[in-house]
């Protein structure tokens, strides 16, 4: 059957048409973007470095930061550490106090120098539910560098604990003091050039 339209009636349709087109475009629901401030009172980073028969530990504040949310999934963030807030837990008295002056000296962290770290996460890929790999930048004295680890995020009542265990090549930063990487002849001096971070940042 052949329907002749006349010119009037073809008009119109093509009217009705680029406004439907129009109206699917503009309730077209967009990308819900969530931004969390990091609650540095309720974050935690656990530091633990080795060295030949034993090892040391203690802890990091984080000064700022926050997290990117889209649509529910993390896509982006970063903080900043406060070097200055080093602590140590394993000794006590001068023994701890000495452990955390060497850290914060230019044999380690040059913390007058450089007062801050930086970690921003430049992508992230889900790996299911809360479960993401996670790629950024983190900065030590002057120097960054990229790193990956995996982490777990949680969104619960308006705020967000994100957990993950992170693993640094100081010598990549140019903290070297006692690194067999780099001097000879340390024998049981020898500071292994890895350390970890436990982190459980919770954002609001």
């Amino acid at each position: 059957m052949y329907v002749h339209l006349n010119l009037d009636t073809m008009r119109l349709l093509n009217y009705l048409l680029a406004l439907s087109a129009f109206a699917a475009f503009a309730f077209t629901t967009p990308a819900e973007q969530a931004d969390y401030a990091i609650d540095a009172s309720e974050t935690t980073i656990v530091w633990t470095g080795a060295k030949v028969g034993g090892e040391h530990t203690g802890n990091i504040s984080v000064k700022e930061g926050g997290f990117t949310f889209k649509d529910g999934q993390l896509t982006g963030g970063s903080f900043v550490i406060d070097m200055n807030s080093i602590t140590n837990t394993d000794l006590e008295g001068e023994y701890s106090d000495k452990l955390v002056g060497h850290l914060k000296s230019d044999d380690f962290f040059g913390v007058a120098t450089y007062p801050t770290s930086k970690v921003e996460i430049t992508s992230v890929v889900a790996q299911g539910p809360g479960k993401y790999k996670v790629v950024a930048d983190l900065t030590i004295k002057s120097t960054t560098k990229e790193i990956k680890f995996p982490a777990t995020v949680e969104v619960k009542d308006g705020s967000v604990v994100a957990k993950a265990d992170i693993t640094v090549d100081r010598s990549e930063y140019d903290v070297r003091y006692g690194s067999g990487s780099f001097f000879d002849g340390l024998g049981d001096k020898v500071i292994y050039d890895d350390f970890t971070l436990n982190v459980t940042a919770v954002a609001k």
